[in-house]
């Protein structure tokens, strides 16, 4: 994979508190839920591990499409989102990732499903592992998988962040949080 030359990012405030998001070149590759100097020393050791670059520049201007996207998204609306992404994992990621942003707005799956929708119905840890590297959260919608038992389980952000998202979409789940 060659160098890209910069990855461009945003901050911005939302209902589940402050992000991040980042472009490469290629389009939308990673929001954190966080801001500041934190999370950019953990996306440049991220970004040198795929051999992306060191330069991060600050430009909402290259964001745009994304953070007015995700404001509409976080006012309530059900919105598909649009935008080229930058997916960086490996095949069996994308795999699970592309199956992540099949599932409807404000509905859940839940791992197992997320499993036989791949055609691996053996690989519900797998499905968890891919889920965990998710970088583009909300946009690939890995808060909509949940336990079999109706759990709220697995979440970077925080079970919390996962029932609020949910919750704001309107889905149905049953209230069980497992830490």
């Amino acid at each position: 994979m060659a160098r890209i030359s910069n990855l461009y990012y945003a901050e911005m405030e939302t209902m589940i508190g402050p992000i991040t998001l980042f472009r490469s070149q290629k389009g939308l590759c990673r929001i954190d839920f966080s801001i500041g100097e934190a999370v950019h020393r953990q996306v440049e050791r991220w970004s040198r591990q795929h051999l992306l670059t060191d330069q991060m520049l600050y430009d909402d201007s290259a964001l745009e499409e994304y953070t007015k996207q995700l404001e509409l998204y976080f006012s309530g609306e059900s919105i598909q989102f649009n935008g080229d992404i930058d997916l960086i994992g490996t095949h069996f990621q994308k795999l699970v990732w592309e199956a992540l942003m099949e599932i409807p707005y404000g509905e859940v799956r839940s791992y197992k499903e997320v499993a036989q929708a791949i055609g691996a119905p053996k690989a519900v840890r797998a499905i968890g592992g891919a889920n965990n590297r998710n970088h583009i959260p909300i946009i690939i919608p890995c808060h909509r998988v949940i336990g079999s038992n109706g759990a709220l389980v697995g979440y970077g952000g925080g079970l919390h962040i996962k029932e609020k998202l949910l919750q704001l979409e309107g889905a149905k789940f049953e209230k069980k949080l497992q830490a």
